[in-house]
């Protein structure tokens, strides 16, 4: 259930097309349907402004099968994070509409939102190739919950001529999703370039005084460029996120004209 889904339920109930039962009929579920294993959320839309998500981390095929049908069913869209090919293979023998995305491991099910017209694009930027899991992760979660989105992929700061060379992409973009592990670098350079957000997601990648991404973390936290968010360590989901309500702010800016 969404603002768009309730508001034509309530309509409809007004203008005498549909039954006060059948309207209670589908706002039963509301906010959650109790599967036993699992509270699917289906409120969530209508909170937050998209869907409760899977994780797939942790849970069988059969449980992330039921939960995506629950979610289909009550006519949104379904997307799983975090989903390994072999899992993979496993939903899609119980719900065969299934469509795999295998660089960023994430399941999908159902029509995702399309793009408004007049909303910004998410820039979504990689400092190397190895990143590029997490970045994958950032930006197929970005374009399933309704954005435009581009990439720029392996413009390091070890060679900053790259990131130069594409500076105009980089500044017509309206939210940067920057994705980097190492020294984690990247953040600060591009947030001294833009006036848009620009959200940090330090990687796991890097040699043993990385800590597994803290040295990037950490980093990116002290960043001296002002106005970055930054997220968890390989969290290319909650950036990916975390755009899409900033990057929604650009309809407002930016109203449709009248025909």
């Amino acid at each position: 259930m969404d603002q768009a889904r309730l508001h034509e339920l309530l309509s409809r109930v007004k203008s005498g097309d549909l039954a006060v039962d059948q309207a209670v009929k589908a706002l039963k579920t509301l906010p959650f349907e109790d599967l036993g294993f699992a509270r699917v959320d289906h409120h969530r839309a209508l909170r937050n402004g998209f869907p409760e998500v899977i994780l797939g981390q942790g849970k069988t095929a059969a449980q992330i099968a039921t939960i995506a049908e629950r979610i289909v069913a009550n006519k949104q869209h379904a997307l799983i994070t975090r989903l390994d090919s072999q899992k993979a293979q496993e939903v899609r023998t119980l719900l065969p509409a299934l469509q795999y995305y295998t660089d960023a491991r994430i399941g999908t099910v159902g029509e995702p939102p399309s793009p408004p017209a007049e909303q910004g694009t998410i820039l979504v930027v990689s400092a190397g190739t190895a990143d590029l899991p997490v970045t994958e992760e950032a930006a197929v979660t970005a374009e399933l919950m309704g954005n435009r989105v581009e990439r720029l992929s392996d413009v390091g700061v070890a060679g900053l001529h790259r990131l130069l060379a594409s500076l105009e992409q980089i500044q017509a973009a309206s939210v940067l999703i920057v994705v980097a592990g190492m020294e984690g670098a990247l953040p600060s350079v591009i947030g001294g370039l833009v006036d848009r957000p620009v959200i940090a997601v330090p990687t796991s990648i890097g040699y043993g005084a990385s800590f597994n991404g803290l040295a990037a973390l950490l980093a990116m936290l002290n960043s001296c460029a002002a106005g970055i968010t930054v997220v968890n360590i390989d969290n290319g989901f909650g950036a990916a996120a975390a755009a899409t309500l900033m990057n929604r702010l650009t309809c407002q800016a930016n109203p449709k004209t009248p025909a």
